[in-house]
C-alpha cells in the first residue's frame, strides 16, 4: 500500500510518499511560498535524485498537482500513475473534543473541521484547504485526518481544565488540548521498544523541541499532561512564541502600547520567545553562536529556555510520582548537544548520569550513563510515519468491511 502524507500550512505543503509494505520512504519534499511568483518546489526520491525549482505556484491545488507530477514522472518518478496512490494521510493540527482518534474524511468531518476554525485559525483552514485540493486531484482515493491533539485526549479533567468560570468551558470549550501529539506518541513508542519494556509499565517525559516546543507526561502509554494548552502558545519559551506569561500582562501592555487584539496576538506568537529576548533570532543555532561570542542577551535567552524546560520536566516528575525515561526530539532536541548536556547535568537529583560521548553521536541513542537511575534518550521524531500508519490501518479496516 502506497501512502501520500501531506502537511499543509498557509503557504506551504510538506509531503512524504511511503511504501507501507516495509515503511520505506519513496519520495520526500516540500513546496514553500505558495501564492508567490517565486515559490520553491523541492523533491527527492529514494535513489537520491533531487529537484529544487523556483516557479510560480499560486494555490495548494497547483502545489499538490506539482507533487503528483513529480511522483509520476517518467524518469525520476516512483510510480507510473496516480492510481498507485492507495490513500492520503493529512496532518490536521486541531481536533478539538470532536476527534480523539484519526478518522476517514467525509462531508461530516469536513463540516466539523470548519467549525474548529475559530479555535485554530492559523492551522486548520490550510489543513482543510489541502484536504479539498487532494480530493480534487485524487477523486475516489481515501483521505484520512490525523490530529496533533488526538494523542492528548487521555489527559484527565484535573489537568485539562483551566481555573476560569466553568461556563467558559461549557460554552466555548476553553481547555488544554495540547499539540505535537504525533511526535510525542512516536518517540514514546520508540523509547519503550529501546528500553525493552512495555509502554504500559513506563513513566516517560517527552520533550519535542523546535521552533515550537512542548513537553508531555506519558504514563503507562497515555498522555496525562502536556505543556501546550488551548493554543500552541502556552508552555515553554519557543523560537518566536512567548510561552507562559502572567495573563495580567496582556491587558497592561495593550493599554500602555495601545495595541489591538490582533497586535498583541502577533507580538506573542511572532515577536517573542527566543527572538524577543535576544533581539537576534528565534533560531537556537544562531543564539548559541552569538552566546559563544559573548553576547549577554543570547546567553540569557539560552538560559531562560533551558530553565523553563528543566522546570517543566520537574513538574511532570511530580505529576507522575516518578519517571523512567526522558526523551529529546525535534530539531533542537535531536541536534543541540549543549542544551541536552546542560539539562541533564542539572537533573542529578533524579539520579541521572550523563554520557558525553553518546551525546555527541547520531540517531536513536541513550545519552545517560549505564548507572543512571533515569534513562535519557535522543529519538529523532517521525510524525509522517505515524500519519502513514494510521492511514493504512483505517483504509485496511474500510476494505475489510
Amino acid at each position: 500500500m502506497n501512502i501520500l502524507v501531506l502537511n499543509c500550512g498557509s503557504s506551504s505543503v510538506k509531503y512524504q510518499f511511503l511504501d507501507m509494505a516495509d515503511e520505506h520512504v519513496l519520495a520526500i519534499g516540500k513546496v514553500e511560498r505558495i501564492g508567490m511568483d517565486d515559490a520553491i518546489f523541492e523533491y527527492k526520491n529514494a535513489t537520491g535524485y533531487a529537484i529544487e525549482d523556483i516557479t510560480p505556484i499560486y494555490d495548494h491545488g497547483t502545489a499538490i498537482r506539482r507533487v503528483l507530477s513529480a511522483l509520476t514522472h517518467g524518469e525520476h518518478g516512483v510510480i507510473r500513475n496516480p492510481d498507485q496512490i492507495s490513500a492520503v494521510g493529512h496532518r490536521v493540527v486541531h481536533g478539538g473534543e470532536s476527534f480523539t482518534n484519526s478518522v476517514l474524511i467525509d462531508d461530516a468531518v469536513k463540516r466539523k473541521l470548519r467549525e474548529l476554525f475559530e479555535i485554530a485559525p492559523l492551522h486548520n483552514p490550510p489543513n482543510l484547504t489541502g484536504i479539498l485540493a487532494a480530493e480534487a486531484m485524487l477523486p475516489g482515493v481515501p483521505q484520512v485526518a490525523v490530529f496533533d491533539t488526538a494523542f492528548h485526549a487521555t489527559i484527565p479533567r484535573t489537568a485539562f481544565l483551566y481555573a476560569l468560570p466553568y461556563a467558559m468551558y461549557k460554552r466555548h470549550k476553553i481547555r488544554r488540548y495540547g499539540f505535537h501529539g504525533t511526535s510525542h506518541r512516536y518517540v514514546a513508542e520508540r523509547t519503550a521498544i529501546n528500553m525493552g519494556r512495555p509502554a504500559s509499565e513506563l513513566k516517560l517525559i517527552t520533550c519535542h523541541l523546535g521552533n515550537g516546543a512542548s513537553v508531555a507526561a506519558i504514563m503507562h502509554g497515555e498522555s496525562v499532561d502536556t505543556s501546550m494548552g488551548f493554543t500552541p502558545l502556552e508552555g515553554l519559551i519557543m523560537g518566536t512564541r512567548s510561552g507562559d506569561v502572567d495573563p495580567g500582562v496582556i491587558p497592561f501592555i495593550m493599554s500602555r502600547e495601545e495595541l489591538s487584539v490582533q497586535d498583541v496576538t502577533s507580538m506573542l506568537n511572532k515577536h517573542s520567545g527566543m527572538q524577543g529576548i535576544s533581539g537576534i533570532s528565534g533560531d537556537m543555532r544562531q543564539i548559541e553562536e552569538e552566546m559563544a561570542k559573548g553576547d549577554l542577551r543570547a546567553r540569557e535567552a539560552f538560559e531562560m529556555f533551558e530553565y523553563r524546560l528543566r522546570k517543566q520536566i520537574g513538574a511532570y516528575v511530580a505529576a507522575m510520582n516518578g519517571v523512567d525515561g526522558i526523551v529529546f526530539t525535534g530539531g533542537i532536541g535531536e541536534n543541540d548537544r549543549l542544551l541536552r548536556k546542560t539539562v541533564c547535568q542539572k537533573l542529578t537529583y533524579l539520579g541521572i548520569t550523563f554520557d558525553p560521548a553518546a551525546n555527541r553521536g547520531k540517531g536513536e541513542r541513550r545519552i545517560s550513563g549505564s548507572d543512571s537511575h533515569v534513562a535519557v534518550w535522543v529519538i529523532p521524531t517521525n510524525e509522517e510515519l505515524v500519519i502513514a500508519r494510521d492511514t493504512r490501518d483505517l483504509v485496511e479496516r474500510l476494505q475489510a468491511q
